[in-house]
């Protein structure tokens, strides 16, 4: 089969740095000095979760020292429902990854999985808490606001869903998913407001990262006005999302997916795809065909979303730990997300099945586009045949020449993003 040319394209992404974030968190803490003053000499639990947010060591470190210049007795608690399997190694481990160890904190770190249900919404919903939060005299929780990759509501992926699902550990986010999938996941603030009755949340700290994934603003919000404040965060985290600027293309290929980058591995308001028994979606740039070709890292073998690829490697499947990728599936109700696709050995045969099974003939006019994952869009590797199909408004400026892609002696393409 004959590839077409393809070039590295750079894009201008939104771009609102944060300079100092250990100093931005003082900032807004500060301003909230006099009404947290009830803190000092009680015991706080620092809500973190599992996601790789830029520079989030630097923000619960400054948040743990605020709180113990007011007197307080912080300790980290992990809120990320079921991931590192379910189990308080493999949570502390991926705490550990991001910087957040008791060494480097000063503090203890939490990662129990035994809950209690605290309460319950109108609608019946079951309401589990960590145990080590619920010890606590106040829970902190600090998260990223962004899009969900699952739904759209006026509540996605924040603040109130850490309290819902994420300090709710495996069964408490087991129990939420389910309740979705009648209900919907608009029950998330009904949750959180319940959850702000039964518990002492005095504060939380809201994260917005830009187009380039880096620290855009960083708020401390009360926890009696958190709900409509992430309102506000998630419509602005909206409006810097960083997507891929083609509305169709035949085949996108995702050099790595992980549990650090996505909840599902690869984000589906990038890739545009999502499928489970909750609802199905094909948005823009609308893939006929998903090649995945490296599990991350940091991902620690959860291989949670490869089933939302087409094709991938052999070599990423012996990456799989396939009980935790099961546990964090099973937990999210989304088996399909588990299910490992058509594999080969080399990269070139994934993307000969790939572009046959798009139904194109001639793969020289495959739209191809080519990205590292799904939170790095900056640079992308986009086909001849795509050249002058870019959204209007796309910023784009090819970098390299036109080239046929070249493969290794094993069949696998080279490493494409740019050493900048």
């Amino acid at each position: 089969m004959i590839f077409p040319e393809m070039a590295v394209f750079q894009q201008k992404l939104v771009s609102m740095p944060v300079k100092d974030a250990a100093g931005a968190v003082y900032e807004e803490l500060k301003q909230h000095n006099s009404s947290i003053a009830k803190l000092s000499e009680s015991s706080v639990a620092v809500a973190v979760g599992s996601r790789r947010i830029d520079r989030i060591d630097q923000v619960v470190a400054g948040v743990v020292s605020f709180l113990k210049n007011l007197g307080a007795r912080p300790f980290v608690v992990a809120a990320m429902g079921s991931h590192g399997g379910a189990t308080a190694e493999g949570q502390k481990a991926l705490l550990a990854g991001y910087g957040i160890t008791e060494q480097a904190m000063g503090v203890p770190v939490a990662a129990d999985m035994d809950t209690k249900v605290i309460g319950h919404t109108r609608a019946g919903l079951p309401l589990h808490v960590s145990k080590s939060a619920i010890a606590a005299d106040h829970v902190v929780a600090v998260n990223r606001i962004k899009p969900h990759t699952k739904f759209c509501a006026e509540i996605e992926s924040g603040l109130c869903k850490m309290l819902a699902l994420g300090l709710g550990n495996a069964q408490g986010a087991s129990a939420c998913h389910r309740f979705a999938l009648k209900n919907s996941f608009s029950f998330i603030e009904s949750a959180a407001a319940t959850l702000l009755q039964c518990l002492s949340v005095p504060l939380a700290v809201g994260l917005i990262e830009d187009g380039y994934c880096r620290l855009s603003q960083i708020r401390a919000v009360p926890g009696s006005s958190m709900i409509d404040t992430e309102k506000q965060m998630l419509r602005r985290a909206y409006s810097m999302l960083a997507k891929i600027p083609f509305k169709k293309i035949d085949v996108l290929v995702v050099d790595r997916i992980g549990k650090d980058i996505s909840g599902i591995g690869m984000d589906s308001n990038v890739t545009g795809r999502h499928r489970d028994i909750t609802g199905d979606f094909f948005i823009a740039p609308d893939p006929s065909r998903i090649f995945v070709r490296e599990l991350s890292q940091a991902s620690h073998g959860n291989a949670n979303g490869i089933g939302l690829a087409d094709v991938t490697t052999s070599r990423l499947v012996t990456q799989i730990d396939t009980e935790k990728t099961a546990v964090n599936a099973t937990a999210a109700i989304s088996p399909e997300k588990a299910a490992v696709p058509m594999h080969f050995q080399a990269d070139k045969k994934c993307m000969e099945t790939c572009i046959h099974t798009a139904g194109i003939e001639n793969g020289e006019k495959a739209g191809i586009v080519r990205i590292r994952d799904t939170a790095s869009l900056e640079f992308i590797e986009v086909s001849r045949p795509l050249e002058s199909m870019a959204d209007s408004g796309a910023r784009l400026k090819r970098i390299t020449p036109w080239s046929t892609w070249e493969f290794d002696a094993s069949g696998n393409l080279f490493e494409f993003y740019p050493d900048v």
